[in-house]
């Protein structure tokens, strides 16, 4: 396995839409893995294809009850609203405050390429909106209702 660099904001590729995984090769199942390694490495709760430069729709996450891999989410439900700090490993350094949904169901297919269903509430729901909107080009930085916050500073208070 490898850690792969992230692209940050200002990247091009971060705007950009990925294409759908149509079938799982070994150079996928490498991605996947460094994608987990990278993840780990950051202290990042999830990562996405695009932030490691491959326009793929690939997200893992893990926000402690171990990864999970997603290929080909999609959004299929949610109800209800949660607003909170976000933050994200493309955006090094800064936070937003961002109001997600407060349940999602999302289908997907998993690393073996079988379709499954993942339902999410609270951290889980708002890592898999910030991770599916990475496929379609989209940042958190664009949906934050105050600006970006700068994490460092807030710390050193």
């Amino acid at each position: 396995m490898a850690i792969r660099e992230v692209r940050e904001i200002g990247d091009d590729i971060l705007t950009k839409p990925c294409k759908p995984v149509p079938k799982l090769t070994i150079r996928t199942r490498i991605l996947i893995n460094d994608m987990l390694d990278t993840m780990y490495e950051k202290s990042g709760v999830g990562l996405a294809a695009p932030q490691v430069g491959i326009l793929k729709q690939i997200v893992v996450i893990d926000i402690g009850d171990g990864p999970l891999v997603l290929i080909n989410p999609e959004v299929i439900e949610t109800s209800g609203t949660q607003t909170g700090e976000e933050a994200c490993i493309s955006v090094p350094g800064k936070y937003g405050i961002v109001t997600r949904p407060n349940y999602v169901k999302v289908r997907a297919r998993n690393e073996d390429m079988e379709e499954i269903e993942i339902e999410g509430e609270e951290l889980l729901a708002r890592a898999l909106c910030h991770e599916i909107d990475h496929l379609s080009g989209k940042l958190y930085v664009n949906q934050t209702e105050d600006g970006l916050h700068d994490a460092a500073s807030e710390e050193d208070e």
